[in-house]
C-alpha cells in the first residue's frame, strides 16, 4: 500500500508540511529520493507523481516549497507563475526553504526506519527542477539527480560558488516552449564547465509538461509513452547509483 505521511516543517517563520511517499510493504531500508514538485506544490496530483516515480524502490521525500494548504490545483496558471517565479528569483528562499525540507523530511524517514541515509538521490519536476538546480549548485549533497522537462534551469546568482557534485540526468522535449533548447544547451555547457557527469535525454517534438497527467494546454501536454519511458529511464539511473 501507498503511503503519504505528512511532515510539517518551518521556514522563516511560514508553515510547510512536506510529503513522505513509500509502499509500506517493503520491510527493508530503501534509497531516498528528495523530490521537488511542480508549480502545484504538495497535492494529490504530485504525491501521485511521487508514488509513480518510487513505486516500491524508493522512498520519496517530497518537498513543499509554497506553504501549508497552498492549494496549487485551485490556481489559474497565472497565479501559479507569479509565484513560481517570484520564489525562482529568490536564491535565499530556494536553498533555505529547499534545506529545511530535505533536513526535516530526512529526520522523518529516519525516524520511521525507512531509508539507507548512504543512498540519496533528487527528482526536479518543472519549476522544481529550477529550484533543484540550485540545491545542487549549492552543494546539496546528493548522489544522482533528475531533472524532467526542467523550467528555468539557469542560475539566478551566478556570483555564487558553483559545487554541483553527484550525476546528473536531464530528460526533455526538443518542443519545449516553456524551456526551449538553447536553456538546455547554456546548462550541458555548464556542467561540462563544472566537470559533472551528466546526460541529458531529448526527446524528438516532445512538449513541456510529458510527464503532468491530464495536462493538455497550450504551455504543457501529457505524453503516456514518454512518461512511462522516463519512469525506466529514472530506475536504471538509480540502479546504477546505488
Amino acid at each position: 500500500m501507498i503511503i503519504n505521511h505528512p511532515v510539517p516543517y518551518e521556514f522563516d517563520k511560514r508553515s510547510y508540511e512536506g510529503m513522505l511517499v513509500y509502499d509500506d510493504s517493503v520491510l527493508e531500508k530503501r534509497p531516498s529520493i528528495f523530490m521537488q514538485p511542480d508549480w502545484l506544490g504538495i497535492c494529490p496530483h504530485t504525491t501521485e507523481m511521487a508514488a509513480e516515480a518510487a513505486e516500491s524502490n524508493y522512498v520519496i521525500l517530497l518537498a513543499d516549497m509554497f506553504g501549508k494548504n497552498y492549494g496549487g490545483e485551485q490556481k489559474t496558471h497565472e497565479e501559479l507563475g507569479k509565484t513560481a517565479r517570484e520564489n525562482r528569483s529568490n536564491i535565499e528562499f530556494i536553498i533555505g526553504c529547499g534545506s529545511a525540507a530535505q533536513n526535516a523530511l530526512t529526520a522523518e524517514a529516519t525516524r520511521l526506519n525507512l531509508i539507507d541515509t548512504s543512498k540519496r538521490g533528487a527528482i526536479g519536476y518543472c519549476m522544481g527542477g529550477g529550484y533543484l538546480t540550485e540545491q545542487l549548485r549549492d552543494g546539496a549533497d546528493f548522489q544522482g539527480s533528475v531533472l524532467i522537462h526542467v523550467t528555468l534551469p539557469a542560475t539566478v546568482a551566478p556570483n555564487r560558488p558553483n559545487n554541483i557534485s553527484g550525476r546528473v540526468l536531464v530528460i526533455h522535449g526538443s518542443n519545449d516552449i516553456v524551456t526551449p533548447k538553447p536553456q538546455i544547451d547554456a546548462f550541458e555547457a555548464e556542467l561540462s564547465a563544472n566537470g559533472t557527469d551528466w546526460q541529458v535525454i531529448m526527446f524528438g517534438d516532445a512538449p513541456h509538461g510529458f510527464c503532468v497527467h491530464g495536462a493538455a494546454d497550450t504551455l504543457q501536454r501529457y505524453d503516456e509513452k514518454l512518461c512511462r519511458k522516463t519512469y525506466r529511464m529514472i530506475r536504471d539511473f538509480f540502479e546504477e547509483i546505488f
